[in-house]
């Protein structure tokens, strides 16, 4: 049987993040969304079938003709628009039944076997949120409404993107939805309106919508995780809680570890730095004398220099951060932080957030970013400055 994951999508509500990388090839603990995927269909199925679009060539070139035992096909979306011309496009390599995944959102082997356990069926999850989503009213374990987004939510239970399906439910013809695109949901209300479609409940399922569900999801695949240290320790390090240190990376004297803590591949930390709980670092990073990070995520070769502060910050790969940075995370009146994704302010309900930086973005020394800011990819900002708000992508900015 064939897997089909839908990859082909700008992901443009996680910019700056996405303006130079596929959503697919974001990482968690230094393993990108479309990885980890692929290794939880690894012996469910034979072949997997990518529809790709935008920065294609670099999945491409990231995962190749194989994974593990997958065998890996490419189709193109030359048109994006929508979910239902994507998923489409697989038709020709379709058998009679196939498995159906969204390429943004983490999925678990555990519950894609009881997924394939039903046929047809959606694999459905229960949220605080489900507005957010596309929410299921059942009936028993019967899907008999789908519902996009509602103001007010029917029910607890959401799609999760992940369908177990017959290659017939092409055969219905959708129109475009009033953002325009073809949406792979409409194939489904026309389907229950004909057929059953079985409900199967996930217990983990991982949507990731904006920057700052990277957050939860880290927490989530480290909670799977075991502590291992195959990196250099020196002496007069602490550490306490669960950590993982990759080969080639080397903690410096005085520095204070308190987990979960997850460094990559040939990083230089220390001396005295402060690593605290949930902050991930990518490879080949440089995390300098007195350096304090918490809550974040250290894109693979960046560096951060001596007496700065990251707090619930997402920084993009190969930034440089001068010294004496600091990420503020809390507003003085302790109101959820706003980012502005898509020229829409949107409320992360989060109390606590730091600044969301693309790659390669330079900061200058002694800045202090507020809560919420956002920064382009190959942006430049110069010293001793109060940062707020959005700096676009290339902007030399030196205040206002």
């Amino acid at each position: 049987m064939k897997a089909v994951i839908l990859a082909a999508g700008k992901g443009t509500r996680l910019r700056p993040l996405t303006f130079t990388r596929p959503k697919p090839l974001l990482e968690i603990l230094n393993i990108s969304i479309l990885e980890h995927n692929l290794s939880q269909l690894n012996g469910l199925v034979k072949e997997v079938v990518l529809i790709v679009g935008y920065l294609g060539e670099e999945i491409y070139q990231k995962i190749g003709p194989k994974f593990g035992n997958l065998k890996i096909k490419y189709l193109w979306q030359k048109r994006i628009n929508g979910t239902g011309t994507a998923a489409k496009t697989s038709y020709p390599l379709l058998e009679d039944k196939f498995l159906l995944l969204n390429g943004d959102d983490l999925y678990f082997k555990e519950d894609l076997k009881n997924l394939l356990k039903k046929f047809p069926a959606m694999l459905c999850q229960k949220i605080a949120n489900p507005q957010n989503f596309g929410v299921i009213l059942a009936k028993g374990k019967r899907i008999i409404k789908i519902e996009e987004k509602p103001k007010k939510a029917i029910s607890d239970l959401v799609n999760t993107g992940a369908y177990f399906l017959p290659k017939k439910i092409f055969d219905f013809k959708i129109k475009k939805s009033k953002r325009g695109e073809y949406e792979f949901t409409d194939y489904l209300k026309l389907f229950i309106e004909k057929e059953k479609l079985n409900l199967v409940l996930a217990k983990n399922w991982l949507p990731i919508v904006y920057p700052w569900d990277f957050f939860l999801a880290n927490q989530k695949i480290f909670e799977r995780e075991k502590t291992r240290i195959e990196g250099k320790i020196e002496e007069g390090v602490k550490i306490f809680g669960k950590v993982i240190i990759e080969k080639g990376s080397l903690v410096r004297s005085g520095t204070y570890i308190l987990g979960p803590v997850f460094i990559g591949k040939n990083c230089l930390i220390g001396p005295n730095s402060f690593l605290r709980e949930n902050t991930v670092i990518g490879d080949n990073c440089r995390i300098g004398q007195g350096v304090e990070i918490k809550n974040s995520i250290i894109g693979s070769g960046t560096k951060i220099a001596h007496l700065s502060y990251v707090g619930d910050s997402i920084l993009g790969r190969e930034c440089n951060i001068g010294g004496g940075t600091i990420f503020a995370n809390l507003r003085l009146d302790e109101k959820e932080v706003k980012v502005l994704i898509n020229d829409k302010l949107i409320n992360s309900s989060r109390k606590k957030l730091g600044a969301i930086l693309g790659d390669r973005v330079k900061i200058g020394v002694h800045c202090s970013l507020m809560p919420g800011t956002t920064i382009g990819p190959e942006a430049f900002v110069g010293p001793h400055l109060i940062v707020k708000g959005n700096i676009l992508s290339g902007e030399k900015y030196f205040g206002k």
